[in-house]
């Protein structure tokens, strides 16, 4: 990889916040660093080579920082939750059953053989996509803070699932290798619990402050990667470090500070890349060769909505089921981790990414309805 190629792929990055430039369309911002991927990439001019290996390699950093951010966002120390924990785990639950039916439907009527993948990619729920959403529109009560635990509670039991089931011939190793990073990140956790009580981090914080140190982002990313590393050893998805991480952090509680200098690295740089490079990893073509897939990407994002949408049977609003179907870093994940180890079929990644943007535009209508009906 060039200068020359890297100011074209931070240039192309900038097509997120310009798609997303208007508020009432609620549209992500990766989907536009999704298709200038695209466009630049194995499906259009062949100009970004994600094979590159320095282009994969800051894309995997890319990857492992975007997890770790989304674990910040789930709300562990959120006291207001805890009393919607409950009712929050069954809807989870219930849409997890669902989601099992549905994923081996799915994979028995298109021969794919993935419906535990695809039961995994219905129930979750992206955490990073909603609260964002939900605090955007100013949504309060009762039923958000419902949605908001459920969000929580599917995000981080399918990020932990997805590892297990994408490969399921080495499934033994996956959950060794998952329990090994869970338990580093446990321990951090009562590290960084330890120096937050004795006012370690405090008094190092002062300093940093006043000094323009920096010392709590550069704490942060060596352990980040540093479980990573782990990760990657023992034969573990990226994902699950980052995102394991990211839930010691948000429990122990982020700094403020901290949070605006991962927001500058990761949103500026590092999240732009990746998804640019997994743009241009996706080749679209092979929907020409397999139309029946694009179906596939609809099917997964229509029972995606389904599955949750049929939680009004527990008095949840139809908009706020429709919400929590909004998924992007699990399938994210599915499509990264399953193209590395070679285990999706040809066009199969792109049908991911579809289903998961089908969830995506419902979501967008959903908010529009919920943010009506709470004016």
């Amino acid at each position: 990889m060039s200068f020359g190629t890297l100011a074209l792929i931070v240039a192309l990055g900038l097509l997120g916040p310009l798609l997303a430039w208007r508020q009432s369309w609620h549209l992500p911002v990766i989907l536009g660093e999704l298709v200038a991927g695209i466009v630049f990439g194995s499906t259009g001019f062949g100009i970004l080579h994600p094979e590159d290996p320095t282009f994969t390699f800051l894309a995997d950093v890319g990857f492992a920082v975007v997890m770790f951010v989304a674990g910040t966002h789930v709300p562990i120390r959120d006291a207001s939750i805890r009393a919607a924990l409950g009712i929050g785990a069954i809807r989870a639950a219930v849409v997890g059953v669902l989601a099992m039916v549905l994923g081996q439907a799915l994979a028995v009527a298109f021969g794919t053989g993935h419906g535990a993948l695809y039961a995994v990619l219905i129930a979750s729920s992206s955490a990073a996509l909603v609260l964002p959403i939900i605090d955007g529109q100013g949504l309060s009560g009762k039923s958000v803070l419902q949605l908001t635990a459920q969000v929580a509670i599917a995000d981080t039991a399918c990020v932990v699932a997805l590892p297990l089931v994408i490969d399921p011939g080495n499934a033994a190793r996956a959950a060794l290798g998952a329990v090994a990073v869970t338990a580093a990140a446990a321990g951090l956790y009562f590290v960084l619990h330890y120096l937050n009580s004795s006012g370690l981090r405090q008094r190092a914080h002062r300093i940093s402050e006043e000094r323009n140190f920096a010392l709590e982002l550069r704490i942060s990313l060596a352990l980040l990667f540093a479980l990573v590393a782990l990760a990657t050893t023992t034969h573990v998805s990226i994902m699950l470090a980052g995102f394991a991480f990211g839930l010691a952090v948000a429990a122990v509680g982020e700094p403020r500070r901290v949070a605006k200098q991962l927001f500058a690295i990761s949103d500026g740089f590092l999240a732009p890349l990746f998804f640019v490079w997994l743009g241009a990893r996706l080749n679209l073509r092979e929907f020409g060769e397999h139309p029946w897939l694009m179906l596939l990407g609809v099917a997964l994002g229509a029972a995606a909505v389904l599955a949750h949408i049929l939680m009004r049977f527990t008095r949840q609003p139809i908009a706020y089921g429709v919400m929590a179907s909004a998924q992007i870093g699990v399938p994210v994940a599915a499509v990264t981790v399953g193209t590395q180890l070679h285990v999706l079929e040809p066009g199969e990644p792109a049908a991911l990414m579809l289903g998961a943007l089908v969830t995506v535009a419902a979501t967008a209508w959903a908010t529009t309805r919920a943010a009506k009906a709470n004016a």
